[in-house]
């Protein structure tokens, strides 16, 4: 019996199929590259478009303003004043000249309003004529202000000695008002002016006034 015809069929059917296998890889290889290629191709441009995430530096909030702390004006101090003194009268006695001396007190700071207390020495050689002349003033005062930034505006009164070389001591009081200021934590400089008023000088009907202008300067403790 001869099988010749059928390992011939057998051959030309293998070889069929192993050339359509070969046409399948060969297209699938073909497709692999086409994609390859692409992602080549695409793969940087997506790089290029990945940007680092953006970082936003933390904003810096100024602080609140803080209004300036007043100065503190509680303790003891002392110091010098110096000015102008003009005295009136009823009667014969009137002049007018420089005036100065030395005080000292005690201050206590309530937050916006300052009490105080002091004492008030002033020199003079005020001729009121008729060989009289005024030769100090003596105050013990009180005074009551209120602080504007480093300042003090503040009211006084209180109790007035006058001597002179003809009368003696005359008691009277004195009211004013003044302005004094800290240039520091030990030294303020201030103005002050008082009217101050005497009755029956001498023991008689003669009523003395007197206005005194005076600058200020105080070390406080």
């Amino acid at each position: 019996m001869n099988h010749q015809p059928d390992r011939t069929i057998c051959a030309v059917y293998t070889r069929r199929l192993n050339t359509e296998k070969d046409q399948e890889d060969h297209s699938m290889y073909k497709a692999l590259t086409t994609i390859a290629a692409g992602l080549a191709i695409t793969a940087p441009a997506y790089a290029g478009n990945i940007s680092a995430p953006v970082v936003e530096q933390p904003v810096a909030v100024a602080p609140a303003p803080v209004a300036p702390a007043s100065p503190d004006w509680t303790g003891f101090y002392g110091g010098a004043q110096l000015g102008y003194g003009d005295v009136s009268s009823n009667g014969a006695l009137n002049g007018d000249d420089v005036i100065g001396g030395i005080s000292a007190g005690y201050d206590y700071d309530l937050g916006s309003w300052v009490l105080g207390g002091g004492l008030d020495y002033d020199f003079a050689d005020i001729n009121l004529g008729g060989g009289t002349n005024l030769e100090n003033v003596f105050r013990a005062k009180l005074r009551a202000g209120y602080k504007v930034g480093n300042g003090l505006i503040y009211g006084t009164g209180g109790y007035a000695q006058a001597d002179t070389n003809t009368t003696g001591s005359e008691d009277g009081y004195f009211v004013g008002a003044g302005y004094e200021h800290m240039v520091s934590q030990n030294i303020s400089v201030g103005g002050e002016a008082l009217y101050h008023e005497f009755e029956n000088v001498g023991g008689t009907t003669t009523d003395v006034e007197a206005m005194t202008y005076q600058a200020k300067v105080n070390f406080r403790f």
